[in-house]
């Protein structure tokens, strides 16, 4: 099966694309393009798929990752960075030609951004964590600081876990809730003691919120698609061992 390639059309003439499971050659739980390192898959599978997932989205072109930590920390990128050297961040930035960006999910959403008329692209990792401490934010702050102009960035978010399988208790519920009362329309009633959260939404709105007009939304749920996608939680919900990361990827 070849590698897919899922395109927003907000971020159209970029090269992008957010990738699931599809292609690849690792087997058993991480079956298909798991790029995830911190999985317990084989070393030499996890490389395979990492050059086959750069080279379906921009062929010849540089990987640069990142130690993801649920932060809202960002790197500006402009020149290749050694996997054992990458920064501790949960997004980058860059203007520099050749490079292309990634970052990995499984159920949390990736984010990419790009102002295509200065030449700056972003990506970033945003878990409720990263989103609660300002990473869509501080992402556009960084193409700005690079040239983009931010009437000009678009943004698409892509596969992540949706509302309807993203049950959190009410502890989760009151801390966003102290921050912003506004935040309560992505919390739908659950069982006893819990709510549905809505992080693609959330994330939207704090785009929306750094001043970014134009936001697509996938409306992919990680969780659901097991055939298509990795999971975190459904892994965790299912016992298993180990569980595969996806990845995203934007490069000029």
């Amino acid at each position: 099966m070849s590698v897919e390639v899922i395109r927003a059309r907000a971020l159209y003439g970029v090269k992008h694309g957010f990738l699931g499971r599809r292609g690849g050659v690792s087997s058993g739980v991480h079956a298909g393009l798991n790029v995830g390192t911190g999985s317990a898959d084989e070393a030499t599978a996890i490389a395979e798929n990492r050059a086959l997932a750069a080279d379906a989205v921009a062929p010849g072109a540089t990987l640069i990752t990142v130690y993801q930590t649920h932060s809202a920390e960002v790197v500006t990128v402009v020149a290749p960075i050694d996997f054992e050297e990458r920064p501790r961040a949960d997004a980058m930035v860059t203007a520099t030609p050749g490079l292309v960006l990634g970052i990995l999910t499984a159920d949390c959403a990736p984010v990419l951004l790009a102002d295509s008329a200065a030449g700056v692209v972003g990506a970033a990792h945003a878990g409720w964590k990263g989103a609660f401490a300002g990473v869509c934010e501080a992402t556009v702050e960084a193409m700005i600081a690079l040239g983009a102009d931010r009437a000009r960035i678009a943004a698409a978010i892509g596969p992540c876990i949706a509302r309807a399988s993203y049950e959190v208790d009410d502890a989760f519920f009151a801390r966003f809730a102290e921050a912003d009362p506004a935040t309560d329309r992505f919390f739908s009633p659950g069982r006893a003691g819990h709510h549905q959260f809505d992080l693609e939404g959330y994330v939207a709105s704090r785009l929306a919120g750094a001043g970014v007009n134009r936001i697509e939304a996938l409306g992919l749920d990680t969780y659901a698609d097991e055939a298509r996608f990795f999971s975190y939680r459904r892994a965790t919900h299912a016992r298993e061992s180990s569980y595969g990361r996806q990845i995203s990827l934007i490069g000029l």
